[in-house]
């Protein structure tokens, strides 16, 4: 150990000079430093690696010592080290994975598999159904089971068809609730003139409750015009009634019921008063404004 120890420092000790002198930063360059460093690192390795030799060595005669000591003759150690020596069994054929998998017999075992009845000089081979395949047959027989249990007899979950159904109510209640949200965004650029009797219903209800009382009972006239015939102050268009009903006329005492009605509101107000044109109602009020010709043909909307 002391003579490996020496040469050690032996070899070490120019390095390590090479290297103080570096470090002093007196006559070598940067790569003469590397250099220097590149040295002593593989150096320091070579030496590491004599030294895990020098104990492997080291262990093997320590072990023939001690089963020499166990009264282990030379031949039996001898053959000891050659079993250990000896090369492993050789890995397994690729194949053998999948015939156990397919729980098949290799081609060398296929004698002891032949059946004993033949037809024609043809044999059989009693190769079993594969394992996988016998679970994924049985696992489809209890999936119809329990789909059978769980559909047609605890009605635990709907059919196709009440899945559609189910499907279509819902669809049809966010129609609603998408067509009650957008009906709030018109204006009178976006107005539409329809001819759903529900929209002129429910204006003809505001209309009784808001307009009645300055147009009358049938919109013939009060303190506001008649709307029924075919005279206008402000546009008898269905977007030009919407925006004299949204923003009124301050000027002949028309309020503004943009605040006091939504935007559905004042839409149905202006088709139910577009529907009761022409009816002539009873005690009309004298013409007033500027007569209109006809609607042009449109496209009439509708919910």
């Amino acid at each position: 150990m002391k003579k490996i120890n020496t040469l050690i420092f032996i070899l070490c000790a120019p390095l390590l000079s090479l290297a103080g002198t570096a470090t002093e930063g007196s006559l070598l360059s940067g790569e003469t430093k590397n250099q220097a460093a590149y040295w002593l690192i593989g150096i320091m390795l070579f030496l590491f690696l004599i030294v895990v030799l020098v104990l492997v060595r080291t262990i093997k005669v320590m072990t023939r010592i001690i089963f020499k000591y166990q009264g282990t003759s030379e031949e039996e150690i001898i053959a000891k080290e050659r079993a250990a020596k000896a090369p492993k069994k050789a890995p397994k054929p690729k194949n053998e994975v999948l015939l156990k998998l397919m729980s098949l017999k290799p081609m060398s075992e296929e004698k002891s598999l032949l059946i004993e009845h033949d037809y024609d000089g043809i044999q059989e081979l009693n190769n079993p159904t594969p394992a996988w395949f016998m679970w994924l047959f049985y696992g489809t027989i209890a999936f119809g089971v329990c789909y059978i249990l769980i559909y047609h007899v605890f009605n635990l979950a709907p059919l196709q068809y009440q899945e559609y159904r189910n499907e279509m109510a819902q669809a049809d209640i966010a129609k609603k609730e998408y067509l009650s949200k957008a009906a709030n965004r018109v204006d009178e650029n976006t107005v539409k003139l329809v001819h759903d009797p529900a929209v002129i219903a429910a204006g003809g209800a505001i209309f009784k409750t808001t307009c009645a009382a300055c147009h009358g009972d049938h919109a013939q006239g009060n303190v506001g015009p008649n709307l029924t015939d075919d005279y206008w102050l402000h546009g008898g268009k269905i977007n030009e009634i919407f925006k004299t009903i949204k923003y009124g006329v301050a000027a002949k005492g028309m309020p503004t019921w943009e605040k006091q009605l939504s935007p559905k509101q004042i839409s149905d107000v202006a088709n139910f008063i577009k529907s009761i044109h022409g009816t002539n109602p009873a005690n009309p009020k004298a013409p007033q404004g500027e007569k209109e010709a006809p609607d042009e043909p449109q496209k009439i909307a509708s919910k």
